[in-house]
């Protein structure tokens, strides 16, 4: 008899001892609610819970990063070409070159084309892109053959107003020019000189009075090829003088041309009659 209740109590002891490991495994998991159905468990006052590990689906993904294309450069210092010319013709039209094209993109080009950029708030590179290109296009007309290539190397200044009705030969001594114009447009245009101090070209508005294609002067024995006079034995005309020396030297009075092929085809458009306007 006392060997079976010792063979139960170590049962009961055993039991307890299970019963309790149990208790404590379960603690462990986390139930401080006493555990319902579903075994969901809440972390315990003064329980800190493990930090949340991201999975790779949470991870924020990098952004490539891309520099934007810069334009196309399609004129730049050193080009030499019909483009550039263009170019340059244009930019002659809005009073941002001031001489004659040549087709070669130096520095001069490059200088005027910053400052066409700078005016339109263009990025100021001194190269022509595709952008300053058809700024450049909307501003302006297709140049015309004399734009292109003119006869002068000398801008022409503002017609005088008595120049902007009829055909005129509009002779300027300010830009040193001879505009040929028909209602208000210029056809043609030449490098001219004038006479000296002691024999001034006389100012004013004039006509032609009579026309000469071959002439030698009366008075110095010179050649006067395709003489235009039009006061007082004052004429256009060409002068080889002129062409050898330049401005170096100066006329008797007459209205000197250089281009001796461009005053011959000028010689066969005016007409007697014509009006010519001398003026600063």
């Amino acid at each position: 008899m006392k060997r079976s209740s010792s063979v139960i109590r170590r049962a009961v002891l055993a039991a307890a001892a299970v019963a309790l490991a149990a208790g404590c495994t379960a603690q462990a998991a986390g139930s401080g609610s006493g555990g319902g159905a579903g075994g969901t468990t809440t972390p315990s006052a003064g329980t800190t819970a493990p930090p949340a590990t991201p999975s790779s689906d949470d991870k924020p993904s990098a952004t490539p990063t891309t520099e934007k294309p810069k334009p196309k450069v399609l004129m730049d210092d050193g080009d030499e070409n019909e483009q550039v010319r263009e170019l340059q013709a244009r930019l002659r039209q809005i009073g941002y070159f001031d001489r004659a094209p040549t087709g070669f993109y130096g520095t001069m080009t490059a200088g005027s084309v910053k400052a066409f950029q700078k005016k339109r708030e263009l990025p100021q590179t001194g190269s022509v892109d595709e952008v300053t290109w058809q700024r450049l296009l909307a501003m302006t007309h297709r140049p015309t053959a004399d734009e292109l290539k003119p006869s002068t190397t000398n801008k022409l200044d503002t017609p005088d107003p008595r120049c902007m009705t009829g055909r005129v030969l509009c002779i300027s001594k300010e830009s040193r020019t001879l505009a040929w114009m028909i209602d208000g447009k210029v056809v043609s245009s030449l490098d001219v000189r004038f006479g000296s101090e002691n024999t001034p070209t006389r100012e004013g508005e004039f006509k032609v009075e009579w026309k000469a294609r071959n002439w030698t002067s009366t008075i110095y024995h010179t050649p006067m090829p395709y003489a235009m006079f039009f006061s007082r034995g004052q004429a256009v005309h060409y002068s080889a003088d002129f062409a050898a020396r330049g401005y170096n030297g100066g006329s008797h009075g007459c209205v000197n041309v250089r281009d001796k092929a461009r005053l011959a085809v000028l010689f066969d458009q005016v007409k007697v009659g014509d009006k010519v306007v001398v003026h600063w």
